[in-house]
């Protein structure tokens, strides 16, 4: 939200809802926007789950956006955060059995959802996620990185927490979806619960973008070594998973299962990501270091593939600024830490230069948006046919996150 307008609040982004409109877009996500520590972050360090950002605007600002997109027929998912907590400004663990020290992410202490006294710790998350739904009447919740959920009881929380999403959608007279972020391929996360499954509604497709990705720049570093080959983005295309219990070289073993038999609706397809840019070295683009050709083939592979298409901020007309990950946090020891941290996790890909501080606050403004530049006569000529690719194939495929029809 940050970075999306020179201001960087909600309701700054309401008078750009016209533009994307008239783009075709038919339903936008927001990261995730729980109270965080300073006034820049991506959102996955949010430490009061019930507040949203105060320096985005706060709980009236966020209804004022999202009773302006429901204006303007835009459906309105929130990214939410129920596998950790921010590191600063957490005090959680002392009022309640919230975390866990037998389970570890990537980002410090698991959720405590199976332990004991976990029951009311579940509450609180299913208790979160009906918030957003009745308070500030979001149409859909996209759950980051649901494999670092640990629950080993007979009901998995996801189970339960779509059983009650679901639950109170019907007695809203609306239809609520969840959507996961998974690293799993486990087609359990997406099946009905009939028959086993977890029933959240869709999941984002890191496949098919790996597939995509390799193809197009010939990246073979980290997780891209698995991909790279045709049919691997064949596969993506009519399977979902790529990797459905075969050998994978990046994780040394057999990975995921099946997920053939579900509806390609249950997919979310894209070339480009906060995840995907953002963790990159210098969070660049495929704008940055791809030919036209090469992006309007990204464009319409994901627009008209049989799932459902996912646009990054500024990709429709060939944003060429970096996506950085960035902070502001005021313990140093911890900065020190996110620092040391990023250029580990940029070791696998043989990143040897020196990544942006993300404290930086320059890091941060070098992600801004200038939207109002993409629409000037004098936009390169190049970018328009990026931006006409988008909005004919968007119309085309006709993406309606509310009512779940193409």
């Amino acid at each position: 939200m940050g970075v999306f307008s020179h201001d960087g609040t909600f309701t700054a982004a309401i008078p750009h809802l016209d533009y994307l409109k008239d783009l075709g877009v038919t339903a936008v996500e927001i990261m995730p926007v729980a109270q965080f520590p300073g006034n820049r972050n991506w959102g996955y360090d949010g430490v009061y789950p019930f507040a949203p950002q105060n320096s985005y605007g706060g709980p009236e600002g966020l209804r004022e956006l999202v009773d302006a997109c429901h204006g303007k027929g835009l459906a309105v998912i929130l990214d939410v955060v129920y596998n950790h907590f921010g590191p600063e400004g957490n005090y959680l663990n002392d009022y309640g059995y919230y975390f866990t020290d037998r389970y570890r992410t990537p980002w410090g202490d698991a959720i405590n959802f199976d332990g004991p006294h976990s029951d009311q710790v579940r509450e609180y998350f299913i208790a979160n996620a009906l918030y957003w739904i009745h308070e500030y009447h979001f149409d859909a919740l996209r759950l980051d990185a649901i494999d670092r959920i640990y629950d080993l009881g007979a009901t998995h929380f996801l189970r339960a927490l779509a059983d009650e999403v679901h639950r109170h959608g019907q007695q809203l007279g609306r239809r609520i979806y969840l959507i996961a972020e998974s690293d799993l391929n486990d087609v359990r996360l997406i099946n009905p619960p009939e028959i086993g499954g977890y029933g959240v509604d869709a999941q984002w497709n890191d496949n098919l973008h790996h597939a995509l990705h390799a193809l197009l720049t010939g990246e073979k570093e980290g997780y891209y070594q698995d991909f790279g080959r045709f049919d691997h983005l064949v596969k993506a295309f009519t399977e979902g998973y790529v990797y459905s219990g075969q050998y994978s070289r990046y994780r040394s073993k057999r990975h995921g299962n099946s997920a053939k038999d579900r509806p390609p609706l249950q997919f979310v397809a894209f070339s480009q990501n906060h995840d995907q840019v953002g963790n990159r070295l210098h969070g660049d683009r495929l704008a940055a270091k791809l030919p036209l050709q090469k992006l309007l083939l990204a464009a319409g592979t994901v627009l008209l593939s049989p799932y459902l298409p996912l646009l990054f901020m500024g990709e429709e007309y060939g944003e060429k600024a970096p996506f950085n990950y960035f902070v502001s946090y005021g313990d140093n020891f911890l900065i020190e830490a996110v620092r040391k941290g990023r250029k580990e996790e940029f070791a696998a890909f043989a990143w040897a230069e020196e990544a942006l501080d993300p404290q930086d606050p320059d890091t941060f403004m070098q992600s801004k948006l200038d939207l109002e530049s993409s629409r000037r006569v004098n936009m390169p000529s190049s970018m328009p046919a990026i931006k006409s690719c988008w909005h004919y194939a968007g119309k085309f495929r006709h993406w309606v996150v509310s009512t779940g029809k193409t």
